[in-house]
């Protein structure tokens, strides 16, 4: 019989306890939910995802991302006004980098994004952005914010100046029509996915080397994630998906990434475990991606961490 897991871990009942510099995958809980377009509850979204993975086997069926150390920070304190919150998050991805992690942000509402952007931006400059949603997220204030999460990838393009992708988009408004012309945001909606399957590198030669992985699960169909405040139908299915970020990161490094608007919905644990299955699908992408890139200088860790 297991016993309970307290604080809660990412795959704890499999994985011993790890100190955080000898993991290099650092899961950080962001329960921040301010403002929301529908149904509430993506505060519980990450004590769920990491409940959820419990259940997880360690082999992913392709390799074992856990061999290369998964820690489990504190959650993030979410007290107080927006840019207080985004602040904290700053200081826990800093602190994740600092030793050598590679932080893995467990959302929350979208808007949890921006605060691992601004350290990201300060540690490595400029680099790319990976977005797999329902919604564009470009609107420039929505419910009299700048900090809402319809906000957060307008924040991140006009603010930071990170290059963006989206892929999965099948929701927006007239201002972020506007906004991907004027942005210059490249973007693969869902209907033209549908249309015509992308399975080549799908960004431009300039796109930048490295790379921030931003995935709502909004972006799934909500035949596979029902648990998000706005379902929209038309998703994208499980293998696309995971596709896009494959192709997306070929060639690449992946320097974060985040999960986020996972709403749990009492008595339904399946989203969970779709949530907490897409987080360990994201390490075992890059784990296998950092497979023969011992000394690269695109690496977040030092390479004797590489198994």
């Amino acid at each position: 019989m297991l016993l309970p897991d307290n604080p809660p871990r990412f795959l704890g009942s499999e994985l011993p306890l790890t100190a955080p510099d000898d993991a290099l995958f650092h899961v950080i809980p962001v329960p921040y939910e301010a403002g929301v377009s529908y149904g509430r509850g993506t505060a519980k979204g990450p004590a769920a995802i990491l409940e959820a993975s419990g259940q997880l086997e360690v082999w992913d069926g392709e390799s074992v991302p856990a061999d290369l150390g998964i820690y489990t920070t504190p959650a993030v304190d979410c007290t107080g006004q927006a840019q207080v919150v985004l602040r904290n998050i700053a200081h826990s991805v800093r602190n994740s980098l600092d030793q050598g992690g590679l932080p893995i942000l467990l959302g929350g509402e979208h808007t949890v994004t921006y605060g691992a952007l601004l350290a990201l931006k300060e540690r490595y400059g400029t680099f790319g952005l990976i977005q797999i949603d329902a919604h564009a997220d470009l609107r420039d204030v929505y419910d009299n914010t700048p900090w809402s999460h319809a906000c957060v990838m307008r924040r991140a393009v006009q603010d930071l100046g990170l290059p963006l992708v989206q892929f999965g988009v099948r929701a927006m408004c007239l201002e972020e029509v506007k906004a991907r012309c004027d942005l210059n945001v490249i973007a693969y909606d869902a209907i033209a996915l549908m249309r015509q399957k992308q399975t080549k590198q799908p960004l431009p030669a300039d796109f930048p080397d490295r790379l921030y992985i931003t995935f709502d699960v909004d972006g799934l169909d909500p035949g596979i994630m029902p648990a998000t405040g706005t379902p929209v139908p038309g998703g994208l299915d499980w293998y696309s998906a995971l596709e896009l970020i494959e192709a997306s990161a070929r060639g690449r490094r992946i320097i974060g990434l985040d999960v986020v608007e996972l709403a749990p919905i009492p008595g339904l644990h399946a989203p969970d475990f779709v949530a907490a299955r897409l987080v360990y699908a994201l390490m075992g992408i890059l784990q296998r991606g950092l497979k023969g890139a011992i000394g690269d200088p695109l690496l977040p860790i030092p390479p004797k961490r590489i198994g």
